[in-house]
Formats: C-alpha cells, sequence, structure tokens
C-alpha cells in the first residue's frame, strides 16, 4: 500500500458504529478475507442525481484515496470522493427493513427534478 496516499485520504467521510458492526458481520458471513477493503463510491442516475456503490475490493487503484474508519480500511475513487466528502455511512435497522444508509449533506436526490426533465419514469418520486 502506497503510504503517501494514504496520508494524503481526506478523512470527511465516517463509519457510524453500527455500521462498522455491520460490515464485519457481513464480511465474516461471506468469507471475505480482512485484506479487502470496503469500496465506497457513487455512481450517476440520471435526473435523480447520484447513487451509491459499497462492496469490497482486494486492491486499491493508482488513484484511490485509502483511509480507515471504525477500524474498517475504506478505498474511495477521487470522483466519487468528490460526491462522498462530508458524509457519513449509517446502518438502520426499522420493523420495514434493514440496510446502509448515507448520511450525505451533497446528496442530489434531495433536490429532487426541480427541471422537470423526469417525465414519467418515476425516478424522482
Amino acid at each position: 500500500m502506497n503510504e503517501q496516499r494514504e496520508q494524503t485520504a481526506v478523512q470527511e467521510i465516517n463509519i457510524t458504529p453500527e455500521a462498522a458492526k455491520e460490515i464485519i458481520k457481513i464480511r465474516a458471513e461471506n468469507q471475505i478475507p480482512n485484506s479487502h477493503a470496503l469500496r465506497m463510491g457513487v455512481k450517476e442516475s440520471g435526473c435523480c442525481g447520484i447513487s451509491y456503490v459499497l462492496g469490497f475490493d482486494e486492491n486499491a487503484e493508482e488513484a484511490d484515496k485509502i483511509f480507515k474508519a471504525e477500524g474498517i480500511t475504506v478505498y474511495v475513487d477521487a470522483a466519487s470522493l468528490t460526491h462522498l466528502s462530508g458524509a457519513t455511512l449509517e446502518f438502520v435497522s426499522r420493523p420495514d427493513g434493514s440496510g446502509f444508509k448515507f448520511d450525505n449533506p451533497k446528496d442530489q436526490k434531495l433536490r429532487g427534478c426541480s427541471n422537470g426533465d423526469c417525465g414519467d419514469r418515476g425516478c424522482c418520486g
């Protein structure tokens, strides 16, 4: 691992303790080696803003930012870092279901389709 990349990593992406416990649980249940890091990313979703991507990755890419949060090594590609800076990964458990959720002040989806370009695709409902 390139130590220089780790030192320049952005620390503003947080993971709650509950989310960290769930990540560790998923890693164990799926027999994912501890050497694999959590990869966080985003992908564009048209007028709806962005979709979040989570997974495990064995190797960092050259342009990845690498950091630790709640004891978990995280890889984030440079393009996603812009969207994820300031976000917090949470794990929510409700009677109607559980899952990961990003609390992200930069989340474009909160703005809806103010430009009217959604039509009847229903993506911004």
